[in-house]
């Protein structure tokens, strides 16, 4: 089995013309002939993924953000990109990213994180790019927030609203909450927003439109994709282990 046999199937399920013009996915570092046993998929590449491949014998590492985003000026150890990368290059370990090619596959996303909470029937909401929306009995704010901590393994929730406020129809975008969105979930009569990052004029913004934000943190958002990522790849290369990092923050339902 080769790495490239593994970006192949990675590039089937998640073609590079879906990412976004900005992105930056695909191979990193590495060279795709070589033969791969065990594979790590972290969020990030960060220093622990790193570790967590070499512990594992891992040739390939899968990321979803990309470690080399715009121009790189320099692999100076100094940086905590050249050391990465120089890292990696002197590991013999290659490093692939599925960003936003990845986002715009729901099931890998933002469904990823309503199957966490415990909701099957999201479906995407025309007019955003990425993002789904699901209805839930009526209840209040302080209760979602605290069922969302618990599914998605959050450090903390930040939300302006009052805890008593309703929720009952919620769209969900893992990452980072796109200001575009804002007309299409305003015309959806969507009380509530769940996202990783919302800024706080957004925030504003969105209150004075009757509609709560609930702040979940980038990781936690997205993080809660890798399992379900894990199984689809242990599914296609049986032969081939599959280890997930977490890095800092662990989703408490995988």
């Amino acid at each position: 089995m080769k790495i490239s046999d593994v970006i192949s199937y990675l590039d089937e399920c998640f073609p590079k013309e879906n990412a976004t013009d900005y992105d930056n996915v695909g191979y990193m570092t590495g060279e795709p002939d070589r033969a791969v046993t065990a594979c790590v998929l972290s969020l990030d590449l960060t220093g622990k993924a790193v570790e967590c491949a070499r512990q594992n014998g891992a040739d390939l590492i899968i990321t979803h953000h990309p470690i080399i985003f715009s121009g790189i000026k320099t692999l100076s150890t100094e940086t905590y990109k050249g050391r990465l990368l120089t890292n990696l290059i002197r590991s013999g370990i290659s490093c692939y990213a599925c960003h936003t090619n990845l986002d715009m596959t729901d099931e890998f996303g933002n469904l990823a994180i309503t199957s966490a909470l415990g909701f099957e029937e999201a479906v995407h909401l025309e007019g955003t790019d990425c993002g789904v929306v699901f209805e839930q009995e009526e209840g209040t704010l302080k209760d979602f927030v605290a069922k969302t901590r618990a599914a998605l393994g959050a450090s903390g929730i930040i939300t302006i609203n009052d805890p008593d406020n309703k929720v009952k129809k919620i769209f969900a975008q893992g990452g980072a909450f796109d200001e575009e969105s804002i007309p299409a979930i305003v015309a959806a009569g969507v009380d509530t927003v769940l996202s990783g990052e919302i800024k706080h004029h957004i925030c504003v913004e969105l209150e004075e439109s009757g509609i709560n934000t609930v702040i979940a943190g980038h990781s936690a958002t997205e993080q809660i994709y890798l399992q379900k990522l894990r199984d689809k790849l242990s599914l296609r290369f049986p032969s081939l282990n599959f280890i997930v990092n977490y890095n800092n923050e662990k989703a408490s339902v995988i």
